[in-house]
């Protein structure tokens, strides 16, 4: 699985950031990691449970589109800083084929605008097929 990696974040703001998503209930709830920051990217990874799989004993695709959203927010915020308040404006993915293993999920910034930063994101199983691609947009706020 093909993997970008741009400049390594300063450890004291990787740690930031890190202590941050440690903070946010749905990584535990749903056993989400981080495997990788760096500016402008986030790798992370979703472990296959059978209580989330959908109708055809695949990871659901409610899922795969819960980790890109998330691996994508924390791709942002390698680049604003953890507390720089955001929220999703819209989202796309295509499903390309059943995840039947856990999902690596590698999310890239395509530019991060005054306003805007669209997200691209792939998905894998753990074998490095593809199983989805994914575009998540996020609108930047003002606090």
């Amino acid at each position: 699985m093909p993997s970008t990696l741009t400049e390594s974040l300063p450890e004291a703001d990787e740690q930031r950031l890190r202590d941050r998503i440690q903070q946010i209930p749905i990584m535990d709830q749903m056993g989400f990691e981080v495997r990788t920051l760096t500016e402008g990217y986030c790798k992370g990874y979703l472990p296959r449970r059978k209580g989330y799989d959908g109708i055809f004993e695949s990871l659901h695709g409610g899922l795969l589109m819960s980790l890109a959203d998330t691996m994508a927010c924390f791709a942002v915020l390698t680049t604003t800083g953890p507390d720089k308040p955001m929220a999703t404006t819209d989202m796309n993915i295509r499903f390309l084929a059943p995840c039947l293993t856990g999902a690596v999920c590698e999310a890239k910034i395509i530019k991060v605008g005054k306003t805007m930063a669209p997200v691209q994101v792939d998905i894998f199983d753990e074998n490095g097929k593809q199983v989805a691609v994914a575009q998540v947009n996020y609108i930047l706020l003002n606090k």
